[in-house]
């Protein structure tokens, strides 16, 4: 399964998921124009890598920023993972922000009660 990687721009965030290394990531700002279309790819995926997930899946979340069109995007990708984690696989989310933004701390702990998923929560210094 090839990698994918989006590299980051502006408004949109790096891309990495790469099966072989086992390390997926989403990181930076998340404010695309067309969300949509900029999370398919993303979205289809993991949705093949569902179908053969690693028998351990570790996801960082490493965002600054997300808008609301953003939040439903993520919401499913964790569906995803949840799915995975259903077919006894171990999956963790792993939700990364600076350690003086409440607002993306809190935005974590409510992803973690839409889903049953393991969630490790990590703070960084800029």
């Amino acid at each position: 399964m090839a990698a994918l990687r989006i590299e980051p721009k502006d408004d949109t965030p790096l891309v990495v998921f790469n099966r072989e290394e086992g390390h997926f990531e989403i990181s930076g700002k998340s404010m695309p124009e067309d969300v949509v279309d900029y999370y398919t790819p993303v979205l289809e995926w993991l949705k093949h890598y569902k179908s053969d997930p690693l028998d351990k899946t570790v996801f960082d979340f490493k965002l600054v920023y997300f808008n609301t069109a953003s939040s439903k995007l993520i919401l499913d990708i964790l569906m995803i993972l949840e799915e995975i984690s259903k077919k006894g696989k171990e999956v963790l989310v792993r939700w990364q922000s600076l350690e003086t933004d409440e607002d993306m701390q809190e935005a974590g702990e409510e992803y973690a009660e839409m889903v049953d998923l393991k969630f490790d929560y990590l703070w960084f210094k800029k």
